[in-house]
């Protein structure tokens, strides 16, 4: 397989880069102090297009692909990780479950203002007792002539708090039905935005529907296959999760060298000890594997092809790396990597739900091995 990047990817990605560090990277301090994401970054990140990196052109995209997705989430990663929350919460689940299940005239009812950022999306399926075990959800939704009548909670939804727009998934007569439900249908509300130990500039919130009437037209797919579309949306939301480890891990990997080479000890920068080249080492090898996984998969589901068990392993191996990249990070810079002065401190932090959200470590290896059982343990990716 191909993994050089084409002269479309590699340009945007410097576009990426450039904006990130113009517009995001001096006030991502401020983003994870203030647990706010000015409405005027969101603006600009609509306006430069980074609302619909992947999607088509025909629904308002930049037709990237899901590769120049994982591009675009690794350069914002490096500057801040709860910006690239809020793009991926918009674009790579919220936005994508229409995309993926709904009818074409649902995506040209939403999709243009969702990758132009004129409305924001959220994806709506977590509930109390319905987190890792998404099938056991208690939202329902009864059909009332030409519409439906939508009933229930859900809990830590990334975005609610300033979504236009939700990819709600409740249950009906036949199963799991998708639908889309706007902010401002009645009987829809939001709830406080969580306190949380990192990515506090993204917001998390719980959304309450009471009664809220949904036409029928709003529908994402058929009724009762909802679940499927849902987690078809969450193999490429777990490979915008390994995207943001990515970028995460190498712009920690940079600051580390860049620490060890200037600090002294000993009469020597700390670059000289063998513990620390260990570490780098270490930290390079494990960038260089997440990397190339993560391009690896992206690209097969850019060929339309099965990724979900790639996706999974993705999501283990990137979520789970970038927080040893972290930790050896921080222990490289000692005290001062303890210290909310420079941006380790805040890389520790944010990079402790990736191990989390879009499926649980554990979730992720139920998946692995259920599908090398049903494989026979013959490799087949």
């Amino acid at each position: 397989m191909d993994y050089s990047f084409s002269e479309d990817h590699n340009m945007l990605r410097e576009m990426v880069k450039e904006f990130t560090d113009g517009a995001i990277r001096p006030i991502a301090a401020d983003i994870d102090k203030n647990e706010e994401i000015p409405s005027s970054l969101v603006k600009q990140l609509g306006e430069v297009g980074l609302l619909g990196t992947p999607y088509p052109e025909e629904y308002g995209g930049g037709g990237f692909g899901e590769v120049g997705y994982c591009i675009a989430q690794e350069e914002v990663t490096r500057a801040c990780g709860s910006t690239a929350a809020l793009i991926g919460a918009h674009i790579s689940i919220g936005t994508n479950a229409l995309y993926i299940g709904g009818s074409e005239a649902l995506k040209q009812k939403y999709m243009p203002d969702l990758t132009e950022g004129n409305k924001i999306a959220a994806f709506a399926l977590t509930e109390a007792e319905a987190g890792s075990d998404s099938f056991n959800l208690k939202t329902t939704a009864v059909k009332d002539g030409e519409n439906w009548i939508l009933n229930g909670e859900k809990l830590w939804i990334t975005n609610a708090g300033i979504a236009d727009v939700f990819s709600v998934f409740a249950r009906t007569e036949k199963g799991i039905t998708g639908f889309v439900v706007e902010k401002d249908f009645p009987g829809v509300s939001v709830g406080p935005n969580e306190k949380k130990l990192g990515i506090r500039g993204s917001v998390t919130n719980s959304i309450t529907f009471d009664n809220v009437i949904v036409p029928d037209e709003n529908m994402i797919g058929a009724e009762g296959r909802g679940f499927l579309i849902a987690m078809k949306t969450l193999d490429a939301g777990r490979l915008g999760i390994g995207a943001c480890c990515v970028g995460a891990a190498k712009e920690m990997l940079e600051i580390s060298v860049k620490y060890a080479n200037q600090r002294k000890q000993f009469n020597q920068p700390i670059a000289k000890f063998q513990a620390i080249q260990f570490m780098i080492s270490d930290m390079t090898t494990k960038i260089y594997a997440m990397e190339s996984m993560l391009y690896r998969a992206a690209t097969k589901y850019d060929e339309k092809k099965d990724i979900s068990q790639e996706a999974a392993i993705v999501k283990l191996f990137c979520s789970e790396g970038v927080s040893e990249v972290a930790d050896m990070a921080l222990q490289i810079h000692g005290g001062m990597g303890f210290s909310r002065e420079i941006p380790i401190e805040r890389f520790y932090r944010d990079a402790r739900i990736l191990r989390i959200f879009e499926g649980t470590s554990e979730i992720q290896k139920l998946i692995i091995s259920r599908k090398s059982f049903k494989n026979n343990g013959i490799w087949k990716i």
